[in-house]
């Protein structure tokens, strides 16, 4: 008689796991439905979370659980409820390890941080690709065994500037990642790059947005003898630094502080921030509309 073993087994059986989130006019019955219809199909909610928007009428949601059904199955499956309900909704598989592009320039802090919690596990991904306009970063991407991707503006004007990015495109479209993170990336990404990665590029802003924009945050913070200073991460829009917000928080400074000071301490809050939104993402907890967004915890 032939002995299955028991790990191989169960490895074979095990279900997959995926996230469901979802917006709607708030109704009732909504709830029932969704669980009516994931245990319809033999799956098991693992994890839910959901808001009513009062202001807006409507009901959001974030469901996890495991199923057998493959993907294109399941949207297929609940295509009718999201209809009837008037749903703007997604299913997406729960990566175990995620792919994604890094855009920097020259401050490495961000990218140092990312780097670091991908390679321990602290992430759950991998950075496929580290790309910047300028080389002062090369060497960490290379300590990290991450390809590294030097590409420049050469020359003035629009068309130079056009045909950089159309290169940056093509590297990040390469990797086909699942999410482009700017960190500390110094140059405004065109409606054509915002419109192919739409929806899965986020950046970090050195200011508790909407206040103090720009290239000099800390200074004008300074300037102007603020007591908090703070981190933004958002989603890209074609807005600049208007996208919606994903991560904030705040740090206390004083009177003693001076401008570089103040933006050492924010260059703490920077990484954490950062890490919080890019986590948030992937696990798919962040659901956004109408210029805003819920964040399930």
């Amino acid at each position: 008689m032939e002995v299955v073993r028991t790990d191989a087994y169960h490895e074979h059986m095990a279900p997959h796991a995926s996230v469901l989130t979802l917006h709607c006019p708030d109704s009732s019955g909504i709830v029932a439905d969704v669980a009516t219809w994931i245990g319809s199909g033999g799956g098991n909610i693992v994890d839910a979370g959901e808001t009513r928007d009062a202001e807006h009428g409507l009901f959001v949601q974030r469901v996890e659980f495991t199923h057998d059904d493959d993907l294109d199955t399941l949207r297929t499956s609940f295509a009718p409820l999201g209809e009837r309900r008037r749903m703007t909704w997604a299913i997406t598989a729960q990566e175990e390890v995620s792919r994604l592009a890094v855009l920097v320039t020259k401050d490495g802090h961000c990218l140092y941080d990312l780097l670091g919690r991908c390679a321990t596990g602290d992430l759950p991904a991998a950075i496929e690709v580290v790309v910047s306009n300028r080389e002062d970063l090369a060497e960490a991407a290379g300590r990290f065994g991450v390809p590294f991707r030097h590409l420049a503006v050469e020359g003035d004007g629009p068309e130079a500037r056009a045909a950089q990015e159309a290169e940056v495109r093509a590297a990040v479209r390469d990797v086909d990642p699942h999410l482009v993170v700017l960190a500390r990336y110094m140059r405004v990404l065109t409606p054509d790059f915002v419109d192919e990665f739409d929806g899965r590029t986020i950046n970090i802003h050195h200011s508790f947005l909407p206040a103090f924009v720009g290239a000099n945050a800390y200074r004008q913070a300074w300037e102007r003898g603020v007591k908090l200073i703070g981190a933004t991460s958002h989603y890209v829009t074609s807005g600049l630094d208007e996208g919606p917000i994903i991560a904030q928080d705040v740090t206390q400074v004083t009177h003693a502080d001076t401008p570089a000071s103040m933006a050492r301490r924010g260059r703490d809050l920077e990484t954490l921030v950062l890490s919080r939104a890019v986590r948030a993402h992937l696990e798919h907890r962040v659901i956004a509309y109408r210029g805003r967004t819920v964040v399930f915890d």
